[in-house]
């Protein structure tokens, strides 16, 4: 099978392209911007879900749906919200078409306007609460823990895909309290959710931080993220969690009788991920021979290739095969047995490779003969020769070693490229490179905004674990107490 991969090393930019349509992830639609995810690459984004979801529910959140589109009116009672989107945002004006009577086709009917244009959702803060006025009048229907699963259309003039689409698909949580501190709690809590699933299944090390007001969301009071390296250097955000403060309850009169029996406005968060986890996942741990998956998240965990020269081999090698998935499968492995005729194992290997497949599992008649099987991991590509009673052990064994093994090689290639500097060229030098950056900064925006049209870096997060430390703006020489984390990104 000729994979056709470009070399990373290479052309970066394109060998993501290459594995994401070559291993039938995703691919451009016929709408500009706008991708067809393909059941591959839709398998891997529903083990995402489901195991985010289970989080959430776990957390005490439900899910619930709110409209896909928005009364314009609405979406501009937030005013630092409306500026934030208002460039993404794609409107409805007209609810019919007709036939032209110039011949000219289908056109828009002019009489069928909307009386109010409707904005198509590239969030949900408004629509949300809005409703929620109706839901909440005292502390007792307090807090509420809600999530929808959904898409959301911001509409982009640079696609690519999953990073980058006009139509993606997401969640997104909207909560309400009856304090400020429980919506930090919120906030905080839902960060270190996000955490959890990239590095505990997703096997990709994050940094956890604050967000400059130059980056925070718009309509938000605090932002945090979780900022993932990939492997040319670049951050990808992979996660956001926003305290709103009482911002959107006051847009929308959202009041609450304390339990004091006073009035005061509703406080809220909102969060969220989406397929651009997708693009994270791929460009984290693949290489040059196609996508490496974790364990956890791999939609097929074992692909078993049988080795025959002619169709008779194929029941005898069956008759060993089969019982051997079921026994994986009893041990809660997804396990495919390729037993196409019309390839050869050799392509077999190869697309199992591209695809990510933890671990394959190969047989022919001299293994069987000899009671062992050949298994090879994906991550190492090691092969190894295994006695076939021993094969469940070592494969079940496998699924966490390899998870391991993926999360570590990410987290000593982050190490290996995140720099500390207090000289502005140096900094300039390492940005070529590729590479986190931990560098003072006077905390001004004036700053921030001038490193990044010199740099095209920007302050990925502040992050929570850096203590407190007197020194210079790597640029203009001002005092700074704490470094932060810079970079250039997706």
């Amino acid at each position: 099978m000729a994979k056709e991969v470009t070399n990373k090393q290479e052309n970066y930019s394109q060998w993501y392209n290459d594995l994401v349509v070559k291993a039938d992830l995703a691919e451009n639609s016929a709408v500009r911007g706008c991708m067809v995810i393909k059941p591959y690459g839709y398998a891997i984004w529903e083990k995402m879900h489901d195991q985010l979801d289970r989080m959430f529910k776990e957390t005490g959140h439900v899910n619930a749906y709110f409209p896909l589109f928005i009364p314009k009116s609405f979406f501009s009672k937030e005013a630092s919200h409306v500026e934030g989107f208002a460039k993404e945002c794609a409107v409805v004006t007209h609810y019919r078409l007709k036939n032209s009577s110039d011949g000219k086709g289908i056109v828009v009917d002019d009489d069928a306007r909307l009386e109010e244009e409707l904005i198509v959702r590239p969030t949900s803060e408004t629509i949300i609460w809005n409703t929620y006025k109706g839901w909440i009048q005292s502390y007792r229907d307090l807090p509420i823990l809600v999530n929808q699963w959904a898409n959301v259309v911001r509409w982009e003039m640079r696609t690519r895909l999953f990073l980058r689409t006009a139509e993606f698909l997401w969640q997104e949580g909207h909560t309400a309290h009856a304090t400020e501190a429980e919506a930090i709690a919120e906030t905080e809590q839902m960060i270190n959710v996000y955490a959890e699933f990239a590095e505990k299944y997703m096997a990709m090390p994050v940094i956890k931080g604050r967000k400059t007001a130059n980056e925070r969301f718009a309509g938000a009071l605090d932002t945090y993220s979780i900022e993932a390296m990939m492997q040319d250097g670049k951050a990808l955000q992979s996660g956001t969690s926003h305290f709103l403060g009482q911002n959107f309850a006051k847009a929308f009169d959202v009041k609450f009788a304390t339990r004091e029996g006073n009035l005061d406005y509703v406080w809220a968060t909102s969060w969220g991920v989406s397929t651009r986890l997708m693009g994270a996942l791929i460009m984290a741990h693949s290489d040059d021979n196609g996508l490496v998956l974790p364990p956890r998240l791999a939609p097929t965990h074992v692909v078993i290739v049988p080795i025959y020269r002619n169709p008779e081999q194929l029941p005898l090698l069956a008759e060993k095969i089969l019982p051997l998935k079921k026994e994986l499968e009893a041990r809660g492995l997804a396990v495919k047995f390729d037993d196409r005729d019309t390839v050869k194992p050799g392509f077999k290997f190869a697309e199992h490779e591209l695809k990510g497949i933890p671990v394959r599992i190969a047989m022919g008649p001299r293994d069987m003969e000899n009671g062992t099987v050949e298994i090879a991991r994906r991550d190492t590509l090691e092969k190894k020769t295994c006695p076939m009673n021993e094969a469940v052990e070592k494969v079940v064994a496998l699924m966490e070693e390899i998870q391991d093994h993926i999360y570590n090689k990410a987290l000593e290639f982050r190490k290996a490229n995140t720099h500390t500097t207090d000289s502005y060229r140096e900094f300039q030098e390492i940005l070529d490179k590729g590479g986190f950056i931990m560098a003072h900064w006077d905390g001004t925006s004036e700053t921030e905004e001038r490193i990044k049209e010199e740099t095209k870096a920007t302050i990925r997060c502040i992050p929570f674990d850096t203590p407190e430390e007197e020194g210079k703006c790597i640029l203009t020489g001002n005092p700074s107490k704490r470094r932060v984390l810079f970079a250039r990104a997706y």
